[in-house]
């Protein structure tokens, strides 16, 4: 075990769930009020945001995204990926999970729920969006809040940290021909182009920016290190909930008309992630792993990166599309979801531990 993997991964497991985190979903909530109200009574100012665009990426909501992703890639630790032998079998679980299971699982809950069961109470012309931003949802793993995932089950840190260092690997390579191919195992066209400028713009200048920033940092010592990390780290919350609000006020419209249409959209996402923990937590059990590996490795395959299905889906489809407002409904569940699941994974560990 190298020494800065040792020192950051102590540095992780001790960071405590923030004010803004702990009550993320009430934030949300605030923002489509917001958003909404804003919306209806300037319009005009929303609809001149919407139109500054270069190369049909949104500058401010650009910027912003920047601002929501860089801060939590700083944290990961690529060289933790060295200790990934030490929890083969774990891995193996986070990996089977997250790029085998989860993507695909939520193409079909999409076409069962958006297309199927709900499809009647949904606008027609954006079912296509729903199922999109679902999709794009389910192909981002998480990256950030695992980490306080893990530290209220007692995870292991170094393992925590490997996977999401691999998990942002394969993101990398992985993350548009796995949109790409669901998008059209579910008839929905998307320009590859378009598709490709969201990875770069949004996954490898952030990870190059991030770990750039992070070497520098890093060089000034481990206290230079926490320090910056104590002062950027709202920067992420603030600016999501920002990009909420300019969601919202473009989403005002549609919700207003149909306000079941969340409710409607958070069924498939929440069967995702009690369906996704407890596969992993179950796979770990039955091939050995210990309980604070398993615990890390079914929280990360419950949980998504939302701030970039966020950033892809306003990339892609708009910021009036079905496929925003899916990827922020992730976001609206994500906090008493996982604090549930959390909660689940350590009133049974002495079941786990009895197997």
């Amino acid at each position: 075990m190298s020494v800065q993997c040792e020192i950051t991964a102590k540095s992780a497991a001790g960071v405590p769930m923030s004010f803004f985190e702990r009550y993320l979903t009430i934030w949300v909530f605030l923002c489509i009020v917001t958003g909404i109200v804003f919306g209806q009574f300037a319009p005009n100012l929303f609809q001149a945001i919407g139109r500054m665009e270069v190369a049909q990426v949104n500058l401010p909501v650009g910027l912003l995204i920047w601002v929501m992703i860089i801060p939590m890639l700083v944290k990961v630790d690529f060289g933790a990926m060295a200790e990934m032998k030490q929890h083969v079998r774990g891995i193996g679980v986070t990996l089977f999970v997250n790029w085998l299971v989860k993507p695909f699982s939520m193409a079909f809950l999409g076409w069962l729920f958006i297309r199927n069961v709900f499809a009647p109470m949904l606008p027609p012309e954006q079912l296509d969006s729903y199922i999109a931003g679902l999709i794009l949802l389910a192909a981002a793993p998480c990256t950030a809040m695992v980490f306080v995932w893990s530290r209220l089950t007692n995870g292991h840190p170094l393992f925590t940290l490997s996977q999401v260092a691999l998990n942002d690997t394969i993101m990398v390579f992985a993350f548009a021909p796995l949109v790409a191919f669901l998008l059209g195992i579910s008839a929905i066209t998307v320009p590859w182009d378009t598709l490709l400028t969201s990875v770069v713009l949004y996954i490898v200048i952030p990870v190059v920016i991030a770990q750039l920033w992070r070497k520098a940092l890093l060089a000034k010592g481990q206290g230079a290190f926490d320090a910056a990390m104590e002062k950027i780290g709202p920067w992420s919350i603030t600016a999501l909930l920002a990009t909420l609000v300019l969601l919202f006020a473009f989403q005002g419209e549609a919700i207003l008309r149909q306000p079941l249409i969340i409710g409607l959209l958070a069924v498939p996402i929440l069967i995702q992630v009690f369906f996704n923990s407890a596969l992993a937590y179950w796979l770990n059990r039955k091939v050995g792993e210990k309980h604070n590996v398993a615990c890390p490795s079914a929280l990360i395959g419950a949980s998504n990166f939302f701030e970039l299905a966020v950033a892809a889906a306003i990339s892609l489809f708009g910021f009036e599309s079905g496929a925003a407002l899916a990827t922020v409904v992730g976001v609206l569940i994500e906090v008493p979801a996982m604090l549930l699941v959390v909660k689940v994974v350590n009133s049974t560990k002495g079941w786990y531990e009895a197997g």
